[in-house]
């Protein structure tokens, strides 16, 4: 296993984060949740940055605390609060990631960087946000890492600047069969697009890991009248929230009532939805 979490908890006052996930090698694995669910806490667990109160993590079978410098240079990471001292140029980073890192390929991170439109003569001061995220995401990548750490990595870029980033990460994922990827997100649709599996967080906690296809293909939401709720098969049912016709429900066997119960509204769910049941919805 490339990466584990078990039972892991922290506690910030009134905030408390408990949670398992693993990623498996060759995988993109997806963290989504809304902004203060968790997220950032579980990749400042993940690389030491924060200690736990409880619960194991282990990257590629060792503790994050008792890696050896080979090992951590075999991570690749890109966190949203990070970045590269502004009065730098790109060629200054190049040479930084060149004495730290023994596995730097100098001419694709170069090649990276000419194809994202990032000037290896200008000071960082003077990129764009999305540009910032790309060079975060270039250095991240361009040293042999196996596993691959980012947080939110397309927060607050726009639509062409993500669909390059994302476009980039699976084209390292084709390149590089043995490698993973833990990335989160708010923005569903970016995670639905390159994600293999994904993980929902909601104050702190996993409420559903799933396949990514899925969720897509499996989960959708009905929409029932009250006096017709105690007629659902309530084995596939996982969720419901009280609406003013009646109910809307969360199951992830849409294909069964769509065949069973004819003439039911039985919409294909987005990540979106789901999470939003999930987090919102009463258990059944």
């Amino acid at each position: 296993m490339m990466l584990t979490l078990e039972n892991v908890r922290k506690n910030y006052g009134d905030y408390s984060l408990q949670c398992s996930l693993r990623v498996e090698p060759g995988r993109i694995t997806g963290l989504i949740g809304e902004n203060g669910a968790g997220k950032s806490t579980i990749f400042k667990a993940i690389l030491n940055l924060i200690s736990i109160d409880g619960g194991e993590i282990r990257i590629m079978g060792e503790k994050p605390g008792k890696l050896t410098a080979r090992q951590k240079e075999a991570i690749g990471v890109a966190l949203q609060d990070s970045g590269f001292c502004e009065y730098l140029r790109v060629k200054d980073v190049a040479a930084v990631l060149k004495a730290f890192y023994r596995s730097f390929h100098e001419k694709e991170f170069a090649d990276l960087c000419q194809r994202m439109g990032l000037p290896f003569d200008k000071k960082i001061s003077g990129f764009s946000t999305g540009m910032k995220a790309k060079l975060k995401l270039v250095a991240a990548i361009s040293h042999d890492a196996k596993l691959l750490i980012l947080d939110e990595p397309t927060a607050g870029l726009d639509v062409m600047a993500r669909e390059e980033i994302l476009e980039l990460l699976q084209q390292h994922m084709d390149q590089n069969n043995d490698c993973s990827i833990l990335i989160s997100s708010h923005i569903s649709t970016d995670l639905e697009k390159i994600c293999d599996d994904l993980y929902m967080i909601h104050n702190g906690s996993i409420i559903l890991h799933e396949e990514t296809d899925v969720i897509l293909s499996n989960y959708g939401i009905l929409k029932v009248e009250e006096q017709d709720y105690p007629s659902l098969e309530k084995q596939y049912l996982v969720r419901r929230k009280k609406e003013n016709y009646g109910f809307s429900v969360l199951t992830d066997k849409r294909q069964f009532f769509l065949k069973n119960y004819p003439g039911i509204v039985a919409e294909k769910g987005n990540i979106d939805e789901v999470l939003t049941m999930m987090a919102k919805g009463e258990r059944v």
